[in-house]
């Protein structure tokens, strides 16, 4: 089939044993592949008042169509399940160039099952799959885990994706680890893998995708390159600065947000900024699979030369800790890909531990500015050693234990990214409404409300957000499904990746049914969420956020305005007042009502 393997590997690991199945036309049609497969996996697997770390949790790993096509920046994969952090149906992105290896193995998706006996790790091998035992790599880091697979398989190119000791210990923000730098990062889906004893999937293969229409697709390619070359974010800051470039242009706006959200300018973000780091330690780009931004950072740091931090790594470990040490912040990163942990929650639940300490809450001596003391926290938690142990359990839950659940920074138990929504009025409605918790690239309202992209909209108005961030969360969803880099859509829109998704599958896909299926996948993720206990309540932001304005800069006075905001955000998405999904709007997309929790 044009665009797929046309193959679903199902993998029981208490038994050991492996099946395949086609991939369902009708699957394809109305969720594309990625997070919209894994979710409507998820939907008929899982029992949404399960144990997220219990056996009868299932983790997909699902690729879309355009993966492995050649179309630009066609290479993630997502990783679905029911989250241990937030108890919501979540997705973790990852690129790097896993997603078109398991693809090429044979294989649209992965669902696991079950719970091994021992230590297993999953290798996929050009069709042929193999349950293998992992007894001898279980407490290895990520990157020796790969090297170990890598080795033991003889193919020093194979691709692996894993968990470290952080998922090994059930860390409740675990990521999974591509490529030792890649990360399926948020919603603990690497504390899943742990639960289940599967420390790895290793996939090669020769399997070869083709194309619908050939002329068709070349076009295509080549207009898309075009626009991502020629726009002044894909094709200019990002690649000289990666996604750094931001910490000065969100520092500017003051919206990046300081020691646990108490202030949201950092004096000397320019320490730890993208800038500062091409000037002093940046040693080359890197980029996923079929990339032509190339926003990943190379970087030399004492000699050692790794993978560089990311924006919200950056934010996590610095000015959310109120550490200006680029030196520090590049340590924990590289920790955290080696431990297996996601840098945002990780630095955000030792931002909250820091103000907690300073406020006398909590015995510990952890304070604002200590770098030193920083990193060994994200040791401590990714081996749950003295008060990683609690730290490993996230922000809301740590500070609740101490009486203090406020002062986590989290939407639905998971912790908020690098952008303070006082600022950003539309920003905050995309943290609040979030299907998978506290997050920004399942509605990059930033674009439009800070970079100007596809059009400037006013930060602090309310005015038709509701509409916008329903859009953008559509659209993202559908291009998680896709297997497309969410930074393609700065220069593109719903009807490019339509038009990309046709050219590769034969479907004819215009924007309205983009956005329609977008729709389809955000409601399933609504409803699962419903059935699983969330309510009205959870949509929202810390109490800070709402109650505490921000003192300086252009928001001076602001706070995040939720009533007016969500109201009119439940209407644009045909909901009822409560946020419940009406069964008029579930049966337009297409999806069952039956137990979706009454008033």
């Amino acid at each position: 089939m044009n665009g797929y393997a046309e193959k679903i590997l199902h993998v029981d690991l208490a038994r050991e044993r492996t099946m395949e199945e086609p991939f369902p036309e009708e699957w394809r049609r109305a969720y594309i592949g990625g997070r919209g497969l894994g979710v409507r996996i998820l939907e008929d697997l899982v029992d949404p008042e399960s144990d997220p770390l219990g056996a009868e949790n299932v983790l997909v790993f699902a690729t879309g169509p355009v993966v492995g096509s050649g179309l630009p920046l066609g290479s993630r994969y997502d990783a679905v399940t029911k989250s241990p952090l937030t108890g919501t149906l979540t997705s973790a992105n990852s690129g790097g160039k896993f997603g078109a290896s398991m693809k090429r193995a044979g294989y649209d998706a992965i669902v696991i099952r079950g719970r091994a006996q021992r230590p297993v790790y999953l290798l996929l091998d050009d069709g042929h799959v193999e349950v293998r035992d992992a007894s001898e790599l279980w407490g290895l880091t990520t990157s020796e885990t790969t090297a170990t697979i890598q080795k033991d398989v003889g193919d020093p190119g194979l691709s692996v994706a894993c968990i470290g000791p952080a998922g090994e210990r059930l860390v409740r923000f675990a990521g999974i680890i591509n490529e030792t730098s890649r990360a399926a990062g948020r919603g603990g889906v690497g504390a899943v893998m742990g639960a289940k004893n599967l420390k790895a999937v290793a996939a090669r293969g020769s399997g070869r995708l083709t194309v619908a229409d050939r002329d068709r697709f070349l076009a295509l390619k080549k207009d898309i390159a075009e626009k991502i070359r020629e726009n002044a974010i894909s094709g200019g800051g990002l690649p000289r600065f990666g996604t750094a470039v931001l910490v000065n242009i969100i520092n500017e706006n003051y919206i990046l947000p300081t020691r646990n959200f108490q202030s949201a300018h950092f004096p000397a973000a320019e320490n730890v900024s993208g800038e500062r780091m091409a000037d002093t330690i940046l040693s080359g780009k890197m980029g996923c699979q079929a990339c032509i931004i190339q926003c990943g950072r190379d970087v030399e740091v004492g000699g050692k030369r790794t993978a560089g931090p990311e924006y919200e790594t950056i934010w996590a470990f610095g000015p959310d800790c109120g550490i200006d040490d680029l030196a520090a912040v590049v340590e924990a990163n590289n920790l955290s890909n080696d431990l297996g942990l996601d840098t945002i929650s990780a630095g955000s639940t030792i931002a909250c531990a820091m103000e907690l300490s300073e406020k006398g809450y909590i015995d510990e001596e952890i304070r604002f500015g200590d770098a030193e003391r920083m990193v060994d926290l994200v040791r401590r938690i990714g081996y749950r050693d003295g008060i990683g142990d609690e730290l490993a359990e996230g922000s809301f839950r740590f500070a609740r234990r101490h009486g203090h659940p406020e002062l986590s920074m989290s939407v639905k138990r998971q912790e908020l990214p690098a952008y303070d929504p006082r600022g950003l009025q539309g920003h905050g409605l995309a943290y609040a409404t979030s299907v998978r918790g506290g997050d920004h690239v399942y509605g990059y309202m930033i674009a439009p409300e800070v970079l100007g992209s596809p059009e400037k909209l006013d930060p602090y108005s309310s005015e038709g957000k509701a509409v916008w961030t329903k859009t953008f969360q559509d659209l993202t969803a559908f291009i998680d499904s896709s297997g497309s880099c969410l930074f393609t859509s700065f220069p593109l829109g719903a009807a490019d990746y339509g038009a990309m998704v046709s050219a590769v599958t034969g479907y004819d896909l215009d924007a309205g049914e983009v956005l329609r299926i977008g729709e389809r996948i955000w409601n399933m993720q609504k409803v699962f969420n419903l059935k699983a206990g969330c309510t009205p309540e959870d949509d929202t932001l810390p109490p800070r956020l709402l109650l505490e304005p921000l003192t300086e800069g252009a928001p001076k006075g602001r706070v995040w305005e939720r009533q007016p905001l969500l109201d009119e955000y439940y209407r644009a998405r045909g909901w009822d007042r409560e946020g419940r999904p009406t069964p008029e709007k579930l049966r337009d997309l297409g999806i069952g009502q039956e137990g979706v929790p009454a008033p």
